[in-house]
């Protein structure tokens, strides 16, 4: 094993790979090898690009090209060169050991095709093209040092570096095998999470902030069992690491405060109910529809278009005005003055029926229009209308009645005053 440790070990293995790779260069069985591998690559081109193209055009035509046996199909069309060539390859391979004749660029060149071909094909079947590029680089690697048959070696000096931690022995093999086998178990967690998470939204029987309960409570399921089983897979006692409890209490104790509050805050939300997706809500300045409940915060979207992201501790300590909570019934008051000189009933009835005429608000509760208060310049009238639609907007639904009423008072000549004051200017004689 310590060989491996010394450099001189690699040095003495390039300089004899260098000699045999002169060696092959200068024989006849290289020079038809390399003939070989390059007719067969031909070969597989030439026969494989008409058929590629025809099975395209007929996936295209297919509705169930997005699916998986289309997905299936469209990573595999791409790759019937490297099947055709590989194919071509084992009968050379065969041919040429019939007569004795050395095979080593062949089935290299043969072993390489088909890492490509698994490798290019499970890549295809994955969507997050990060994953994918990262399982490729990683499969080359792995497959790389296989045909230099470095493997072996390569795993032993990794399993050589290693300390001791806590009584756990934690070698770079394992923190390599821990990050791949993490990994993939947290994606598979993540995924299996997504899937049940489009599944529960389409129960109708379930109220919205039941479902997002039930999603963050099997997330979090899926996430401890992945977590639990990457530690077992590897060999790990759980209990080796119980003295690290200590410090994450201590963590959570002064660091963490605001993160776990706003975690409690947020189940507590879900349970009682008080806030729930869809939700018209008004928390200080920011006034929207609530776009989606996190665990740490509430994602609140005004008819501006702005998304304020709301901590889950706020909603629970300030106030907080929900306009859909029990119903979506909201009642809305405009305020009218008129000059003392108008027919306040006729006014009234104006004003009503003006309300009335605009779609959003209701007819029961109908409007009603009230005598607020004798003011200096004006009578001031107040109207009440209803509106069943908070999300929609609310001022927007004030405009469209003050403008009714504005036009329905040009049209009977009824007077809108505005505060006037008389200056009188006294002249002082000498």
């Amino acid at each position: 094993m310590n060989q491996y440790l010394d450099p001189q070990f690699y040095v003495s293995w390039l300089s004899s790979s260098w000699q045999n790779f002169i060696q092959l260069a200068s024989n006849t069985s290289t020079l038809l090898e390399i003939a070989t591998i390059i007719i067969a690559l031909l070969l597989a081109y030439i026969v494989a690009r008409p058929s590629i193209r025809r099975l395209n055009r007929l996936l295209d035509s297919r509705e169930w090209r997005d699916r998986f046996p289309g997905r299936f199909i469209r990573a595999l069309l791409p790759l019937v060169t490297i099947i055709l060539a590989v194919l071509l390859l084992r009968i050379g391979i065969e041919a040429f050991e019939k007569y004795d004749v050395p095979t080593f660029l062949i089935g290299t060149t043969a072993r390489l095709l088909t890492a490509w071909f698994i490798i290019r094909f499970t890549t295809g079947m994955i969507r997050d093209s990060n994953w994918a590029r990262l399982l490729s680089i990683t499969a080359w690697f792995v497959a790389a040092l296989h045909i230099l048959k470095l493997l072996v070696p390569a795993i032993e000096l990794l399993d050589k570096l290693a300390i001791d931690l806590g009584g756990v022995r934690i070698s770079l093999l394992l923190l390599i095998k821990g990050v791949i086998v993490f990994s993939v178990l947290l994606k598979l967690a993540s995924t299996a999470a997504s899937m049940m998470e489009k599944r529960i939204s389409t129960i109708k029987e379930l109220t919205p902030s039941v479902q997002v309960l039930l999603t963050k409570a099997l997330t979090i399921t899926l996430m401890t069992v992945a977590v639990v089983v990457a530690f077992s897979s590897l060999g790990i006692n759980l209990s080796a690491f119980a003295f690290i409890g200590g410090a994450i209490g201590v963590g959570i104790g002064f660091g963490l405060q605001k993160v776990v509050s706003n975690l409690i805050s947020g189940v507590i939300l879900l349970l009682d109910k008080s806030i729930k997706p869809g939700d018209v809500v008004g928390v200080g300045n920011s006034y929207g529809k609530i776009q989606s409940l996190g665990a740490r915060y509430v994602s609140v979207v005004t008819r501006d278009g702005y998304e304020y992201l709301i901590p889950n501790e706020d909603l629970i300590t300030q106030q907080v005005i929900n306009w859909s909570f029990s119903d979506r019934l909201v009642r809305l008051k405009i305020g009218v003055g008129v000059s003392y000189d108008t027919d306040l009933h006729k006014a009234m009835d104006l004003i009503v029926q003006s309300a009335r005429g605009i779609d959003r608000v209701l007819d029961k509760p109908g409007p009603v229009c009230q005598l607020n208060n004798f003011g200096d310049s004006a009578v001031d009238l107040e109207l009440r209308i209803w509106i069943g639609d908070p999300d929609n907007g609310v001022a927007n639904v004030s405009s469209a009645v003050r403008i009714a009423i504005w036009d329905a008072f040009k049209e009977h000549g009824i007077e809108i005053p505005f505060p006037q004051r008389d200056v009188h200017i006294k002249s002082q004689s000498n």
